[in-house]
């Protein structure tokens, strides 16, 4: 095996190299055996634990004045809450946003989530199945423990990606794992099932715990090409008021807002 700027090229990995994801895709015996190489490869112990390991993108490269907007919802026991106020502003307003949805999320907020998927403005993409870190050794982040292998890794990626596809039809090609935190090998095995890991320059809410004037303080921050970090699961925190607050200003500024698919575009 042969470790070269932190990709790790494998037989399998040769087997697995695609050009524009998802473009493995195509079937459903695609990705089973795409999972499969995955699972028969030896991938190396990780080296690098965060947010910003290699391979995970933070901001699109641009010097067009755009700004991606990101929204998770995590769902479980604190976060399957559905912040309307905040999705009827940017329906109102025009405002594509990309929205990293989790499975807990979908399965508590079914008719919200057909309705979101239905809306042209918004990118719907992959926040993961149990909210979990991802990681091929357990790391942990913020108290919740990530994933323990390799299969692991596949299954919190994969089992979301198929309820979105069954549910709307539409292919994930953007993962965000729960708290955003990676391992390398973890961002690898992402990179080899075709799909982009995709996290933030703007920490926008910090978990939905900012007041909305740190919300608007963050959101102004903004540079060309910024990706956002947000919440829209927790109607009761600072997110709406905060965005609604910074979006004139931003506008007022020259900034335009885009999906990440439309931003990357731009690259």
């Amino acid at each position: 095996m042969t470790v070269k700027d932190h990709t790790y090229i494998t037989k399998s990995n040769l087997a697995l190299k695609m050009t524009e994801p998802p473009s493995f895709l195509k079937t459903a015996d695609d990705l089973m055996e795409k999972v499969k190489l995955i699972k028969e490869n030896q991938y190396p112990e990780p080296t690098r634990w965060g947010e910003s390991v290699n391979g995970v993108i933070q901001k699109i490269d641009t010097d067009e004045k755009v700004i991606a907007l990101t929204f998770d919802a995590c769902g479980g026991d604190f976060g399957s809450g559905y912040d309307k106020e905040l999705i009827d502003f940017l329906i109102d307003e025009g405002i594509p946003a990309t929205l990293f949805i989790n499975s807990r999320w979908i399965e508590a907020n079914l008719e919200q989530f057909h309705y979101l998927a239905s809306v042209d403005l918004f990118q719907i993409e992959n926040h993961g199945t149990e909210h979990r870190p991802l990681s091929v050794n357990g790391g942990t982040a913020w108290g919740i423990q990530g994933t323990t292998s390799v299969e692991e890794v596949v299954t919190e990626v994969i089992t979301n990606y198929k309820m979105i596809k069954e549910l709307t039809g539409h292919e994930a090609r953007y993962f965000r794992s729960g708290t955003a935190f990676y391992d390398d090998v973890a961002v690898q095995i992402v990179t080899d099932l075709g799909m982009k890991v995709v996290n933030y320059d703007i920490l926008g809410d910090a978990g939905a715990t900012f007041s909305a004037s740190q919300v608007r303080d963050a959101l102004l921050r903004a540079n060309p090409g910024s990706i956002a970090l947000l919440h829209m699961n927790q109607p009761s925190s600072g997110t709406a008021a905060g965005v609604k607050a910074a979006i004139p200003k931003l506008r007022e500024q020259g900034f335009t807002f885009v999906t990440l698919e439309q931003g990357f575009k731009l690259e």
